[in-house]
């Protein structure tokens, strides 16, 4: 045991250098970052949510990913004139909202960010000097011009999607001939512009426990870039796929992986508390349309900024017990109780998302003697070590 704890503190110490690198950097290019970074553990003690906002902007998009989870979303250029959309006025009272909450870490996503006319106005919009930017990207677009003009709007880091060390695997995945070898001058881009970078890959129950997996992790690890392994989804393009989904053993296996690699995943300790499923506490997503979803995954709104204020929604959904308790694993990629109950017979096969009073009942409520804050595992000190993936 002995020395089995003194190989994790070694392999700690890189990841402590890393994160105080991140930390050093926003504290003298983004100090109002930086502050609201050291006032979030006040805000988890208090029970409050500090969320990534995962900001779906717009779902245009240049890939047709096999496994894509917005495809439902996504409508035809008539459906999208018809309903509510944003303009830079409504991103600036978003950043703004999220401001006042102490909140600092936005994702743009979609469909593909690097598509969008309006990129470098939405960047503005949000304000890096408020917060912490990442782009999710496919890669196809960034070459080392624009990864410069990105650093230079304000960026912090690129989430690049790969999903193999083998080029023709990579590229029927994404159904883009060409992708892998984009994604690779993508990261060397990123580098040379002096983003940060971490690549995120899907991992499938047969991919979880492979060899390639641990190459692939190795791999990029010696380039330079963090790994997040986002686990499969039944939703989008893979509903009812169960067999894809991994199980709590794949997720211990996982967990062991992270003490030896710069690795992580949405589910790994940070800011020193152990949240495990950071649904609403840790992350919502917002929709091109305004909705508010607890995760990126689960298509349930649990309200609407373009109706009510961002506050509001977020204690809607710290309200139902599925978000606002303490939940050990990842609902919907390993939860089959939670993804029988309200994903195949609430949500599948309707418009998108389902508002949430029609997922969930008075029976789903939270607890108070059991909000997040108060479970002693999100204290649990064995669990947790540095992870500068999340700043």
């Amino acid at each position: 045991m002995k020395k089995q704890a003194e190989e994790l503190i070694t392999s700690a110490r890189p990841r402590r250098s890393i994160e105080q690198n991140n930390r050093n950097y926003l504290k003298e290019n983004k100090p109002h970052v930086y502050k609201k970074i050291l006032q979030s553990k006040d805000k988890i003690n208090r029970g409050e949510s500090i969320p990534i906002i995962q900001f779906q902007y717009n779902y245009l998009c240049n890939f047709t990913c096999e496994h894509c989870s917005i495809e439902p979303f996504q409508t035809t250029k008539k459906q999208r004139t018809e309903r509510e959309g944003w303009n830079v006025d409504k991103v600036r009272d978003l950043s703004r909202q999220a401001d006042e909450m102490g909140l600092f870490r936005f994702v743009i996503t979609g469909g593909e960010p690097l598509i969008f006319r309006d990129i470098d106005q939405l960047i503005k919009a949000i304000d890096p000097q408020k917060h912490y930017i990442n782009i999710d990207t496919n890669g196809w677009f960034l070459d080392y011009e624009r990864a410069k003009h990105l650093k230079n709007l304000g960026v912090d880091r690129i989430q690049l999607s790969i999903d193999s060390l083998d080029a023709e695997s990579h590229d029927a995945f994404r159904q883009k001939k060409n992708s892998h070898e984009r994604c690779l001058r993508a990261i060397d881009a990123v580098h040379d512009a002096g983003l940060q970078l971490f690549v995120q890959t899907v991992v499938t129950k047969s991919r979880v426990r492979s060899q390639e997996l641990i190459d692939f992790i190795e791999y990029m690890n010696e380039r330079n870039a963090a790994v997040f392994i986002t686990f499969a989804k039944q939703v989008g393009e893979w509903q009812g796929k169960e067999e894809i989904l991994v199980d709590k053993d794949d997720m211990r296996y996982i967990d062991k992986l992270e003490k030896k690699y710069n690795l992580f995943t949405h589910i790994s300790p940070s800011y020193d508390f152990n949240m495990r499923c950071i649904a609403t506490k840790g992350i919502i997503s917002v929709t091109q349309f305004g909705d508010v979803l607890p995760c990126p995954y689960i298509h349930t709104s649990i309200g609407n900024v373009f109706k009510e204020p961002l506050k509001d929604v977020i204690q809607r959904g710290l309200d139902i017990k599925w978000f606002g308790e303490w939940k050990e694993t990842c609902l919907i990629a390993e939860d089959k109780e939670f993804i029988s109950e309200f994903v195949d017979k609430k949500i599948d096969g309707k418009e998108l998302p389902v508002p949430c009073e029609e997922v969930f009942t008075y029976k789903d409520k939270t607890r108070e003697e059991l909000r997040y804050h108060k479970n002693p595992r999100l204290h649990k000190e064995e669990d947790l070590f540095v992870n500068p993936t999340y700043v």
